[in-house]
C-alpha cells in the first residue's frame, strides 16, 4: 500500500474501474475520489446521483459487474408496479438501489450538504477512502442535439441511449458552484492528481468547470496525470468517440491530451495507439484496457510507479 496522497477525478463506469484498482493499492486515508455530479437529477421526487453511486457500489462490491452500474441481482418490483399504474419508466431504479436515493433525498431536505450525505452513505457501505462530489451546488448537464433540441443529460444518455447528434454541451448553474473545503484540502495535500479514463466532455469537463477548480489543480506542483478513454480511436464503452466526432474533434489520443492542456503534465495512452510526442507533456504507453479486476489493479499499480520517475 502506498502512503502517497492521491486525488482521482472521475465520472462513472470507466472511472470506477480505475478507482477500484487504486482503492486496492492506496491506503484509504490517502485516497480521495472527486466525482462528477452534473449528471445528477430528480426522478419521482428522489435525488439521483448516478456517478457517485457507481463509484460507491463499485468500491463496496455491490455493483452489477455485467453493467458496471447499479446493484448486483437487484429487482425491479417498484418499476413494474409503476408500469401497472400507467407510468413508462425509462431510468432503471432497482429496489435495493432505491434505498440509497430515499435516504439521500431525506437528508437533502434536512439540509445536509451533498458532501455530508455522501460521507454518510459511504460509511454505511464500509468504504474507507474519501468520495467527494465535485461541488455541493446542483449542476445539470444539458446536451443540445440536432434531432431533439436541448435535452437534460439523463434524457439524452439513458432515455434516448445517446443516439441524438450532439452539437453543444452546457452545464446549467455551474457559475454558482464552488470547490468544497473538503475537495480543496484534498487537492492541496495531494502528492499526485489523476484524471480517470472517463468521458472528457461529459464527465471531467464539469469538474474542471467548477469555478476555481482548474486553477486549484494547476497550482499543485505534483504529477497530474490523465488516462486516455480511447483505444485505437474508439471508446471501450459509451459515447466518447461519437461525441468527439459530432463536436468536430478528431478521435485520437492526441486530441484527448490537448483537451487537458494546462491541467495535466503527464498523459498515459494505450500502447495499441501510435507513439505520441507532445511538447511539455510526459507520456507513457500502457495497456489501459481494464476488462478484469486484475487488470484494473495492474494499471493502477503502473500509474503509481510512474509517480516515482
Amino acid at each position: 500500500m502506498t502512503d502517497k496522497n492521491i486525488v482521482l477525478l472521475v465520472g462513472g463506469v470507466g472511472g470506477a474501474k480505475l478507482a477500484f484498482g487504486l482503492n486496492k493499492l492506496v491506503s484509504p486515508e490517502n485516497l480521495t475520489i472527486i466525482v462528477n455530479t452534473a449528471d445528477d437529477f430528480w426522478l419521482y421526487g428522489l435525488r439521483i446521483c448516478p456517478d457517485v453511486d457507481t463509484i460507491m457500489y463499485t468500491l463496496s462490491g455491490l455493483v452489477d459487474k455485467q453493467n458496471g452500474w447499479g446493484i448486483s441481482d437487484d429487482t425491479a418490483i417498484t418499476l413494474n408496479a409503476l408500469e401497472r399504474i400507467g407510468e413508462a419508466p425509462w431510468f432503471r431504479l432497482g429496489d435495493r438501489d432505491l434505498a440509497t436515493h430515499m435516504l439521500r433525498t431525506q437528508l437533502w431536505y434536512e439540509g445536509y450538504s451533498l458532501t455530508a450525505i455522501t460521507k454518510r452513505l459511504t460509511s454505511a457501505l464500509d468504504i474507507k477512502c474519501n468520495i467527494l462530489p465535485m461541488t455541493n451546488t446542483p449542476v445539470e448537464t444539458h446536451v443540445d442535439t440536432v434531432e431533439r433540441g436541448e435535452l437534460p443529460f439523463q434524457m439524452y444518455f439513458v432515455k434516448h441511449r445517446w443516439q441524438p447528434t450532439a452539437r453543444n454541451i452546457r452545464f446549467d448553474n455551474i457559475e454558482q458552484a464552488n470547490v468544497s473545503d473538503e475537495s480543496r484540502a484534498a487537492i492541496e495535500n495531494a502528492d499526485a492528481i489523476i484524471v480517470g479514463p472517463s468521458n472528457p466532455w461529459l464527465s471531467i469537463q464539469p469538474i474542471l468547470s467548477v469555478p476555481g477548480m482548474r486553477e486549484l489543480l494547476t497550482a499543485q506542483q505534483v504529477p497530474r496525470i490523465a488516462v486516455t478513454p480511447l483505444i485505437g480511436g474508439e471508446a471501450v464503452k459509451g459515447p466518447t468517440a461519437k461525441i468527439m466526432r459530432e463536436l468536430g474533434y478528431t478521435t485520437t489520443v492526441q486530441t484527448i491530451a490537448e483537451f487537458y492542456s494546462g491541467v495535466i503534465n503527464r498523459f498515459a495512452y494505450d500502447k495499441r495507439d501510435a507513439p505520441l510526442q507532445i511538447e511539455n507533456l510526459r507520456l507513457l504507453a500502457l495497456d489501459t484496457l481494464m476488462q478484469s479486476e486484475e487488470r484494473r489493479i495492474e494499471l493502477a499499480d503502473q500509474l503509481l510507479h510512474w509517480l516515482e520517475d
